[in-house]
Parts: C-alpha cells; structure tokens; sequence
C-alpha cells in the first residue's frame, strides 16, 4: 500500500478519487489495480462484490516523482533490451527494436 492513504466509506468515495492499493474481492481476486481512478460506474459495481471500504490515496506524487519514475521505467526497459556488441556500433535488428519499442510504449500507457 502507498504511504498516504486513507480507508473510506464507499458512500463518501466521489469519482475521480484514486485507489491506493489494489482491490481484492472476497475470494482474493483483483479486481481493480493500485491507482485506478475511480468512475461512477465503478463505484456502482462495488456493493455486487461486496466492497464497502476502499482504500483512497489521500496525495499523488508530485511532478519530479513522476519524471523520476518515468525515467527508472525507461532505464529498466533499456536495461532488459541490451545488447552485447550495440556498443561498437552494431544495431540491434529491426524485430529486437519493434520489441522494445513496444515494451516501452505499453509501460508507459499502464503507468498513467
């Protein structure tokens, strides 16, 4: 769980509130992702799973956490596409560039 939360009656969530930990339902399945932002029909299917509590992040991270996440996401998906040998100057082949590409693509979209 993120440092800063705050657990709250599902009838004073409002929408746009962010979770701070994932949503588990009553057997342990996930049902919705730490830091989803909430919806009013999100809110409305809470009380079929039984949800009555949600746990709120109270603050988001601020503008330089945020680049400094990114660029940690950035370095780590560079780091798992190296190359032995990129560093004479060969070019990894246009499949490993296509991969990495959209490596990085979909972490940053998950991410936001």
């Amino acid at each position: 769980m993120t440092g800063s939360y705050r657990p709250i009656p599902l009838a004073q969530v409002q929408p746009g509130m962010t979770l701070s930990d994932e949503l588990l339902d009553m057997h342990g399945h996930v049902l919705l992702p730490e830091g989803t932002v909430l919806t009013e029909a999100l809110l409305a299917l809470m009380p079929r799973h039984g949800i009555d509590v949600l746990p709120i992040a109270l603050a988001g991270p601020d503008a330089a956490a945020l680049t400094a996440l990114e660029q940690h996401r950035r370095e780590r998906v560079d780091y798992l596409f190296r190359t032995p040998g990129t560093d004479d100057g060969t070019e990894p082949g246009p499949a490993r560039a296509l991969l990495h590409r959209l490596v990085h693509d979909y972490r940053a979209d998950t991410a936001s």
